[in-house]
Parts: C-alpha cells; structure tokens; sequence
C-alpha cells in the first residue's frame, strides 16, 4: 500500500465582532468580515495546504505524550524491537514517519495489537523504518533509531504519529524531534541528538533499506506476521486501519 495524502483541514475564521452600532456599520461589518473569510479559504484552496503544526514550547510536552506513556509502560523495547523476546508471534512493519496511511494504521489498529498481543506476551513486533517521502522522513528516521538506543524508538515514534502534519510541510524539524524527545520519560534528549548523526544510525538507515528492498516493499505501511523465527509472511491490509487482516494473522501464526 503506497502512501496518500490526507484532507487538509481549515482553521475556521473568527466571527464578527459585536458591537453597539447602527444597522448599517453592522451590515458593512458583516460583509467586511465575509470578504475576508472567502480570502483565506480562497488562498487555502490555491496553496493546497495548511500551515506545519508547531511544537509546544521547550518544558511543554508534545500532545498524546500521556496517551503513549500509558499504552507503552511495562512492555519490554530492545532496539527496534517492542514487546518479550521469547514471544511466539513477530510482527515486522515497514513504515515512514510522514506517511498518513501509517499514521492511521499506528494511532487507530496498532494500540489493540499492542494491548491485546505484545502486552500478553504473544507478539513481539520490529519497527523498520524507511523514508520514502522526503527530508522529513529521513531526519525522523535518524532521531527513531537514536531513539531505539536507548530503547524508547516505540514511543518517540509514537508521538510523531500522533503529531504528524502535512507531508514535507517542514512538521518534522529539528524542533519537532527535540520536543517528541523531550516528551519521552527517560529520554535523554542530548544524547539523542548526538546520535541522530553517528555513522552507526546511518549504518542502519541503510539496513532498513537493504530490508525493504529483500521484502520488495513498495510502500507503506506494509506488515509481515508469522512464527517467530520462521519465515513471515506478508499481510494484505483492506484499509489503513484494518485491524481484523492483522489480527486473523497473528491469531493463525499463534496456531
């Protein structure tokens, strides 16, 4: 599945103000302010897009970070890897920080997975991490796998999803990752920025690809379920948040 863009929502413009005035300044007022609504939508619809979503303010943490902290606390992460390494089932997923399939499929379906397969032990699930789409992606990809040293890629990947924008908008700045690193427990933010650069994370920028080229990944999201340690087998997503094909894989590699 190829990635799409998504519907670009509009900021509603402000409503007229109230005053105390004659009919006829309240009559000019009204259609001052109309004129300037049909304006912006005009230019929203000519520019294509809305503007990137800034990050909070240094301290503030990223919106989800609570919703994150609780869906992940408790599950082991070693690397790229969430969940026990004994479980019996792995799921591997290819993904792009920016693509708004993967970001439906990972905010809507993959916290039941999460909660229902790798919290019970059954399903351990690999992130590998591609950047299809642009700059954006590959920045969001180094501080994921800086992230994954210290063993907290699954929830700084998390927040990002629950943050993303506009695909190559400029979302995913150096900010952007400063403050989804900020937002993690335990995060240490400097540490990770250090590494976002290190030959190391490059090295396995270049695995994932390598990865993806073997699995003749087109696109994403695209998921492989199977015994652990057998050979996984790729599962045909209906939708981008179609839990039940992924669910009936887990559930048939489970036996």
């Amino acid at each position: 599945m190829s990635s799409g863009k998504r519907a670009k929502g509009r900021r509603p413009a402000p409503p007229p103000r109230r005053q105390a005035s004659p009919r006829i300044l309240l009559a000019a007022g009204v259609i001052t302010a109309l004129l300037a609504i049909a304006f912006v939508v005009t230019v929203k619809l000519v520019n294509g897009s809305s503007d990137p979503k800034p990050p909070p303010a240094t301290g503030v943490a990223l919106p989800g970070a609570d919703d994150v902290a609780r869906l992940l606390t408790g599950i082991p992460q070693s690397g790229d890897v969430l969940g026990s390494p004994s479980a019996p089932v792995t799921l591997v997923e290819y993904v792009d920080l920016q693509c708004p399939y993967c970001q439906q499929f990972e905010t809507q379906s993959m916290p039941t997975v999460i909660e229902r397969y790798v919290r019970t032990g059954k399903l351990k699930v690999e992130a590998r991490i591609l950047a299809f789409i642009g700059p954006d992606s590959q920045r969001g990809r180094a501080a994921a796998i800086a992230a994954a040293k210290q063993n907290r890629m699954f929830n700084f990947v998390q927040l990002l999803y629950d943050n993303q924008a506009g695909e190559n908008s400029g979302w995913l700045s150096d900010d952007m990752v400063k403050s989804a690193a900020a937002s993690v427990p335990g995060m240490d933010v400097a540490q990770l920025q250090s590494d976002s650069g290190s030959s190391a994370v490059d090295s396995q920028s270049r695995t994932y690809d390598s990865q993806a080229t073997a699995d003749h990944v087109s696109g994403t999201p695209t998921l492989f379920v199977g015994p652990s340690g057998s050979k996984l087998k790729l599962v045909t997503l209906q939708s981008p948040t179609d839990l039940q094909s992924v669910k009936d894989a887990i559930n048939a590699a489970l036996g």
